[in-house]
């Protein structure tokens, strides 16, 4: 692409306009969307050179943050939904669990995740956000879109197994209320991390 981007900069140098410019790239086999980049990368100011304008970029330093970042919500969801679902358990009796409810490890892990991992989220969400307010071009981080896609790509598919375990659960006539309310509260809290991603990628 640098090669492209450098032969777009010379021809609109030497005059060219933008449409020579893409049909020659094109006549070469250069795809449309890698011509519009190609394109969209300079812009022509009379009086000046081609001035290139902002592109996407990435760091080391911001992968580190946004990684430990989308690691935090997507651990806080899991545990949501572990210690929901143990509440769901214990709020519904089903005859049918003979288990006996104690305060213990099913409980007590996704607490002590939530105390450690809640903080840091936050903390580093607003971390993010201030540093976008600061230097606006950090919202063309390469890093955060990719982990934000990963993200919202794994609600994606938590709501639509969700729905499907639901629909299969339903026709296979043992869809109890225990059941509803545990396939609810995963569909609410993948939801509200697609929610947050979506957000994060319109940025």
């Amino acid at each position: 692409m640098e090669l492209l981007s450098e032969f777009v900069r010379d021809a609109l140098v030497r005059g060219a306009d933008r449409d020579q410019i893409a049909r020659a790239l094109a006549d070469a086999g250069w795809s449309g969307h890698e011509i519009d980049e190609a394109l969209h990368g300079w812009e022509t100011v009379p009086g000046l050179p081609p001035v290139p304008r902002p592109r996407a970029y990435a760091s080391f330093r911001e992968a580190v943050l946004y990684g430990l970042l989308f690691l935090s919500l997507a651990i806080i969801a899991w545990r949501i939904c572990d210690l929901g679902m143990e509440l769901i358990d214990r709020l519904i009796p089903d005859p049918a669990d003979i288990r006996t409810y104690r305060a213990d490890g099913s409980i007590r892990w996704p607490v002590a995740s939530l105390i450690v991992f809640t903080p840091l989220f936050v903390w580093l969400s607003r971390k993010a956000q201030g540093q976008m307010r600061d230097d606006a071009g950090q919202r063309r981080s390469l890093v955060r879109k990719w982990f934000a896609s990963v993200t919202l790509l794994l609600a994606l598919l938590v709501l639509l197994g969700d729905g499907v375990t639901v629909i299969f659960t339903l026709l296979n006539g043992e869809l109890t209320a225990r059941f509803a309310a545990k396939a609810v509260l995963v569909a609410a809290v993948a939801a509200l991390v697609f929610g947050y991603c979506r957000d994060a990628l319109d940025d």
